[in-house]
């Protein structure tokens, strides 16, 4: 996952001594916000001829044509529009946008948190990802809005070719979250451009170390309705369907109550093949079900998660997810975290 600094959120060091000390570590943007003012060119004119490290513009303006000029003179990598027009967070793109096909530039359309996904449709076949304001614009050192957890899967599932940038409260807990959702760019802050050690704070937004906090399971796990829920009378072809149709590699099956009463993942149904194998026809669920497959309880901290897996001996690449009276609340799977890895 690449990490932008947020050139404007410190405090205390110079322009030319954060951009070196950031350039030191190898941060992979320098993000620059722009609250409808031009001047903010001056600054990258001056983090030009000091580093090669690309530019990260998010542009606020209710007027983001005037901008455009400006944006091709200086050959800004990658450019975000914000769609409302904050701090009142009424839609401010009263039009669609048309960029001038001088504008080189990777673009993204940045939305606060009570925005709909719905308002990157309109561009989704010119722009390159979508920024998600997960504070509240404009205040540096906020808590991330845990709303966004299913809204990043949501626009995921809707647009799967898209790439998912993340402003506001990224910290160590949160970067962990966010590489395994498959966000592809965070922009940190106050967290990393205001601590006393820039090279351990990107350390950690970029490792597998975890800082506890009050994010939990039932946080940021994909719903019931997200996932594949079997009954337990099903059919050999229901497994199948269900596997194929979600694209999990597993399917949960659950009694009438709701309860998880197994799994059943790709290898359970290579193995019942096997012992099948003569006639397949006589294939049911009980033959390929794991009743007692690894789970996590919902009310579990990420943290708690985390020490459960590594106390763990089986790799894992999925658990069910229950409340303490064992119905199925949903699942986490970790396929983009062990990808990223």
């Amino acid at each position: 996952m690449k990490i932008s600094a947020s050139i404007y959120s410190s405090k205390e060091k110079s322009l030319p001594d954060l951009v070196k000390e950031l350039d030191d570590y190898i941060v992979d943007y320098f993000h620059i916000d722009c609250n409808d003012d031009l001047k903010v060119f001056d600054d990258i004119s001056a983090i030009r001829k000091l580093s090669k490290t690309p530019i990260d513009l998010h542009i606020i303006s209710a007027e983001p044509e005037k901008f455009f000029a400006k944006i091709i003179e200086h050959k800004v990598d990658l450019v975000t529009f914000q769609y409302e027009n904050l701090p009142d967070r009424q839609a401010g793109l009263k039009k669609k946008l048309e960029i001038p096909q001088e504008i080189k530039s990777k673009l993204g359309l940045a939305i606060v948190s009570e925005t709909s996904i719905d308002a990157f449709d309109k561009y989704k076949d010119t722009f390159d990802f979508i920024l998600f304001m997960t504070t509240t614009p404009g205040k540096s050192g906020g808590t991330f809005n845990k709303e966004n957890f299913k809204k990043i899967r949501d626009f995921h599932n809707r647009y799967p070719d898209k790439k998912v940038y993340v402003d506001g409260g990224v910290t160590a807990d949160i970067s962990f979250v966010l590489r395994n959702m498959g966000v592809y760019s965070v922009v940190s802050g106050s967290y990393l451009v205001n601590s006393s050690l820039i090279g351990n704070a990107l350390h950690n937004l970029r490792s597998n170390y975890y800082v506890p906090s009050g994010i939990h399971v039932r946080d940021i796990m994909m719903g019931k309705n997200e996932i594949p829920v079997i009954a337990e009378k099903s059919s050999f072809a229901d497994v199948l369907n269900s596997i194929e149709k979600y694209n999990f590699g597993f399917t949960t099956v659950a009694d009438a109550d709701g309860k998880l009463k197994g799994l059943i993942s790709n290898a359970d149904v290579r193995k019942g093949l096997i012992k099948k194998i003569s006639d397949l026809n006589k294939m049911n669920v009980d033959d390929i079900i794991n009743k007692n497959p690894i789970k996590i309880y919902d009310d579990f901290t990420v943290m708690e998660m985390i020490d459960f897996i590594k106390n763990t001996k089986q790799n894992i690449l999925y658990l069910p997810v229950v409340d303490r009276n064992n119905t199925i609340t949903g699942a986490i799977t970790f396929t983009n975290l062990i990808k990223g890895e």
